[in-house]
């Protein structure tokens, strides 16, 4: 029954949809541009929609040093639980250049996953990479190739990991844009994103660290003690090599708008000033909104679901996606994006979905929403337990035959009013077609049996010797008399 409805819904959104020209921004206000980076490749991304907002050099390939780990963390989070124990081999603790970030965890010593994580990314631990990757996958080259395949199903066409902690590696790079959709999918995890905003941590003691050791963060903006403290930030990560230069990922929210930054081959400090630049050009000119409180242009699918006086607007026949976004420049309006109705939809949707609206500002892409199926809709009551008769069983009472073919009878009208609704609007539609195709048919025909009745009338008089002028004169002199009778029938004076 729920494949049926859905069906019924998307044939009528196909025909409905094609009988309504959505709204297009004619003038839209400018995208806006004014901003900068010294960073050799940079980019502004909104969060929720993946919208470039700015962008240097975004496709340009570079080395991301320990920017890397925010990929690691990524896997780890998605393919174990926080509580499992990790044991730190000989190759995971001595496999990393010498006098590279480290948590001072030693050989033979056991973590959880939970603190791993919280070293990997507040520490920046390069041993700690290697051992969860080899918790994981078994090898580090093992973990590289599901770090190269999740990138792959997150869009990245610029980027390949040799290793999971980011060093230096000639086989290792990323673009600023495949590294944004990286931080994306990563801050959009609510456990990535918990273990990331920390501004503390203290590791468990271990063979090295007799009373563990307290961890922060690396990354500057974070820190309410630095003069690069920016409100509103999230989370982030911090990466440098020698060939990579400075490379730095930062998440920060306001006002329900989330972005994120990538800043590659920077350089210290101007890379804390490229990323606050960005933040404040994203925060400063662009808006989040949902699509559900603004977008009526789907809105007369639900109306056009009243038939005969009926109404199934409570519950609605369909609903957006309450929590879809789409993002904008201040100066703009909602209708200055245009809905382009799509039906391509992946498992990765929302249950119900049936149509996806993507926005377009000019020319990009700035959200979307789902049309969905109200599941109010498709539930079944549930049934309740029939009361316990005091009779015996005997003495209980059974259908009769009358009675059971009365139910199966009505069987029928158990489906759904709404697709009842649906399909009695797509019939009349149909119908009402049908009538003006046989109207203009018939009309047509009339027209085509007229000019062969002149055309036969022609021939014989011209057949018969009269002149192409006594012909003109004799059909003018009939059409008048035919208009002449036809007034005198209007008026009720003609004689039979």
């Amino acid at each position: 029954m729920t494949q049926f409805i859905k069906r019924i819904f998307l044939y009528f959104l196909c025909f409905t949809f094609s009988m309504f020209s959505l709204s297009s921004a004619w003038a839209a206000p400018a995208w806006p541009s004014e901003a900068s980076a010294q960073a050799e490749g940079a980019i502004l991304m909104d969060a929720d929609t993946g919208t470039v907002l700015w962008g240097q050099n975004i496709h340009q390939q570079y080395f991301p040093a320990s920017i890397t780990k925010v990929m690691t963390a990524l896997i780890v989070i998605e393919n174990c639980d926080l509580d499992e124990m990790v044991t730190f081999s000989h190759n995971a603790v001595f496999n990393v250049e010498a006098g590279s970030s480290n948590a001072g965890i030693n050989e033979g010593d056991v973590l959880s996953v939970k603190d791993c994580l919280y070293a990997l990314l507040l520490k920046s631990a390069n041993e700690s990479a290697n051992a969860l990757a080899e918790h994981i996958a078994g090898s580090t080259e093992a973990f590289a190739d599901m770090m190269n395949a999740r990138a792959k199903e997150l869009g990245c066409t610029n980027t390949h990991f040799a290793n999971p902690s980011g060093l230096n590696n000639p086989e290792h790079y990323t673009s600023a844009y495949d590294m944004a959709l990286i931080s994306r999918a990563a801050f959009n995890n609510p456990v990535f994103e918990e273990i990331d905003s920390a501004t503390y941590y203290k590791l468990p003691p271990n063979s090295i660290n007799q009373e563990g050791l307290s961890i922060y963060p690396g990354h500057r903006m974070m820190r309410k003690s630095t003069p690069y403290y920016y409100p509103g930030i999230v989370g982030g990560k911090t990466g440098y090599t020698t060939l990579a230069g400075n490379t730095l990922v930062t998440c920060a929210e306001k006002n329900g708008l989330k972005l994120i930054t990538v800043i590659l081959k920077g350089s210290t400090p101007q890379y804390w000033a490229d990323t606050k630049g960005l933040l404040d050009f994203g925060f400063g000119n662009f808006v989040s909104l949902k699509a559900a409180d603004y977008e009526k242009t789907y809105s007369f699918i639900t109306s056009d679901l009243n038939f005969s006086g009926l109404s199934i607007s409570k519950p609605e026949a369909l609903i957006l996606d309450p929590e879809s976004r789409i993002i904008l420049p201040k100066t703009a309006v909602f209708s200055d994006a245009v809905p382009e109705l799509s039906y391509d939809i992946s498992s990765g949707d929302p249950e119900g979905a049936i149509a996806k609206i993507n926005y377009r500002y000019n020319d990009r892409v700035v959200g979307c929403t789902f049309l969905e199926v109200n599941q109010a809709l498709l539930q079944v009551p549930e049934e309740k337990p029939a009361p316990q008769n005091p009779l015996p069983l005997e003495e209980l009472s059974t259908p009769t035959a009358s009675e059971d073919y009365r139910e199966r009878a009505l069987r029928p009208f158990e489906i759904p009013l709404a697709a009842w609704l649906v399909l009695g609007s797509v019939a009349l539609v149909a119908a009402l077609g049908g009538i003006i195709s046989f109207l203009i048919y018939r009309r047509h025909r009339e027209e085509h049996e007229f000019l062969i009745r002149r055309e036969q009338r022609r021939r014989r008089l011209q057949d018969s010797g009269i002149s192409a002028d006594e012909f003109n004169s004799i059909m003018e002199q009939r059409r008048s008399t035919s208009s002449t009778k036809r007034r005198g029938r209007r008026n009720g004076k003609t004689k039979f």
